[in-house]
């Protein structure tokens, strides 16, 4: 399989990954996601006994939550990894800038790029650079990422309009938060602008789209799902409300009711 090929088909097997992890975390969350293992797990030289992997629903749900994250960090690591190995030896992908950046900031991305890896396309040096900073904040510690950002990449503002922002200035150190970057859909869109505008993945629209089997509205890590009727072992909250007469349901979410059209 060709270079290019090789790199698009692991972008593509990335979000996979991004998309069967959230869909598990919301099945987990939901408590409608089996947490069946063997009864006995015989591989190679080891037997494995199922008191010894199995889950509580508790742990099954923090470790849904783990997985995602562990699948922003993979797509962020594949999207360096095409960039810095295909963007040198395809000078045909280059492409204008979009991005409008002023003249320090475009300083700031050409400078900061390593000597064995130029490009003439903000574009591609931002996304090259956003990728490896995720990466490298997760790959010291999965569990406890930090940013490390070196001197000739702090305080610059890093912007691919409509995909993903991240300012470095101040993060060199501290712990990596979502806030930051955008959030995990933003390492997607991410990912697929790696794959699509900059290795041209040929591959057309999504013909087939299996249809939704519920009603689910999800923000940040707030679920919201559609039911006919309240389940019959669903626990009554009183919840504090605001000024404004709306629900405060914590993290920053609250719930208010509109008139319908």
């Amino acid at each position: 399989m060709p270079d290019v090929e090789n790199h698009i088909h692991h972008l593509f097997q990335a979000e996979l990954q991004f998309r069967l992890a959230s869909a598990v975390r919301i099945a987990t969350t939901s408590k409608r996601q089996p947490l069946d293992v063997p009864t006995v797990w015989i591989h190679g030289q080891h037997e494995v006994p199922y008191e010894e992997i199995a889950l509580r629903q508790d742990q099954a749900e923090y470790a849904a939550m783990l997985i995602q994250q562990s699948t922003t960090l993979t797509m962020a690591a594949v999207a360096k990894d095409a960039i810095e190995a295909l963007v040198p030896k395809l000078p045909n992908v280059v492409k204008a800038s979009k991005t409008g950046m002023d003249s320090s900031i475009r300083k700031c991305i050409r400078e900061a790029s390593p000597k064995q890896w130029k490009t003439t396309d903000d574009n591609v040096a931002v996304a090259y650079h956003i990728a490896r900073l995720v990466r490298n904040a997760f790959a010291h510690a999965p569990f406890a990422p930090t940013w490390k950002i070196h001197p000739e990449l702090q305080n610059c503002v890093f912007i691919i309009d409509s995909v993903v922002e991240l300012n470095t200035g101040g993060l060199d150190g501290t712990a990596f938060d979502w806030k930051h970057y955008g959030g995990p859909l933003a390492l997607l869109r991410l990912c697929q602008y790696v794959r699509h505008e900059i290795l041209n993945d040929p591959s057309g629209p999504r013909i087939i789209v299996p249809p939704a089997q519920r009603s689910i509205l999800q923000q940040g890590n707030l679920i919201l799902e559609q039911v006919d009727a309240i389940p019959p072992d669903a626990v009554r909250v009183e919840g504090k409300k605001l000024p404004d007469g709306s629900l405060n349901l914590g993290g920053g979410h609250s719930l208010r009711v509109t008139k319908r059209k």
